[in-house]
């Protein structure tokens, strides 16, 4: 298996989970992070190596030694000689397809049967994208139900496993509970602040979000503030809210990232998987995305849908604010946040409706994933 950032690493070890329980034998090895290696996963490379910003500078910096270390698994999956005893029964890229499709392409050439879980969003952008994944895997494991349809007009096989967040995060989340953990009260206002889980990002991100909490801060004193840290960029965040000016008004914990989402009212968020996982636990957000030049203008030149963030995308509309690129400055965010903050009190029901369009939309998602996705890849290894 191959897992590339947080959110991969997320993702595999709740496959994991299913895996082990149709095979308690198995052995699994290759790139991951701390939720596959708690799982018994063993990782030749950790999931951070993969963590990526954008399309174009971030890329072509490291396109050196991501060739090189996918070289390297190669030959250790391949060539007894150098890696494993005998090649693997299968190959699961979970995501970074980046870095995944074309080490399935070489697998899959050799003879090892490859599945890709989460499909590569060609209905988002990079349709072009189509032809490689046709050639690279066996199977995809979709997450969103629209998509074995879209690839089936392909020629490609997918089977639809729902969302492994959907079944992880409850349909009511525990307000109460969560700010107890964080020692919060219940009649506080919060908005958590998640400036992304890459270092790229956080260069990109944090000191913009920062910079719009204290605007909101200027305005509404008593809002709290609560931001969870991916453990390795803690100290990079809480260096940029102190160049900000705002470190004493935020609260910076480790992790605990569900913890936060549960707790709070609102959140301004990268765009990403944590929009969805935002989405699920029923919060009102602000979407923010800044990125190197570029980057950004590769990727707009690929866009063919009005939406970035993974809730208005999923809900065909904007039922969220996106705010990208130039759009995304502290003004703006602060703005944003504090409209929702004002329907809190002057418009409940525009949040009572988002929240009852999150519910549905939660459980379109929720399905046995690690059941159906065990299912699939049995009949793989079967065939």
């Amino acid at each position: 298996m191959v897992a590339g950032e947080t959110s991969g690493d997320l993702l595999a070890g709740l496959l994991l989970e299913g895996l082990q329980k149709r095979w308690p034998a198995l052995t699994c090895a290759g790139i991951g992070g701390p939720q596959m290696t708690s799982r018994g996963f063993h990782a030749w490379w950790p999931s951070e190596k993969l963590a990526l910003h954008g399309y174009g500078l971030d890329v072509l910096l490291r396109y050196r030694e991501l060739v090189g270390i996918r070289h390297q698994l190669r030959t250790r999956l391949l060539d007894p000689r150098h890696g494993i005893e005998r090649r693997p029964d299968i190959f699961i890229g979970v995501d970074a397809p980046d870095f995944n499709l074309d080490l399935e392409a070489a697998l899959k050439a050799e003879g090892v049967k490859t599945v890709h879980f989460v499909s590569p969003s060609v209905w988002a952008w990079r349709p072009g994208r189509v032809e490689k994944i046709r050639r690279s895997v066996d199977h995809v494991l979709c997450i969103f139900p629209f998509e074995p349809e879209l690839l089936a007009a392909h020629g490609i096989a997918a089977t639809y496993v729902g969302h492994p967040l959907a079944s992880v995060i409850p349909v009511q989340p525990d307000r109460s509970g969560a700010r107890r953990k964080l020692g919060l009260q219940d009649d506080d206002t919060v908005i958590a602040v998640l400036p992304g889980s890459r270092v790229s990002e956080i260069r990109y991100l944090a000191s913009r979000f920062f910079a719009a909490v204290a605007l909101v801060k200027r305005v509404q004193p008593a809002i709290k503030f609560i931001v969870p840290a991916v453990p390795h960029l803690k100290v990079q965040i809480e260096r940029l809210a102190n160049e900000a000016g705002v470190r004493t008004d935020l609260q910076i914990v480790e992790g605990q990232s569900h913890t936060v989402l549960a707790a709070c009212d609102f959140t301004l968020i990268a765009s990403g998987t944590a929009t969805l996982e935002a989405a699920l636990f029923k919060r009102p957000m602000v979407i923010a995305y800044n990125m190197n030049w570029l980057s950004w203008q590769l990727m707009r030149r690929k866009k063919l849908q009005p939406w970035i963030g993974l809730p208005n995308i999923l809900c065909n509309e904007f039922v969220v604010p996106e705010l990208l690129q130039e759009a995304a400055t502290p003004e703006a965010m602060a703005a944003a946040l504090l409209q929702w903050v004002d329907a809190k009190s002057s418009a409940p029901e525009k949040i009572a409706a988002l929240e009852e369009r999150f519910t549905k939309l939660h459980a379109e998602l929720q399905r046995d994933t690690p059941q159906l996705a065990t299912d699939a890849i049995q009949k793989i290894l079967e065939a």
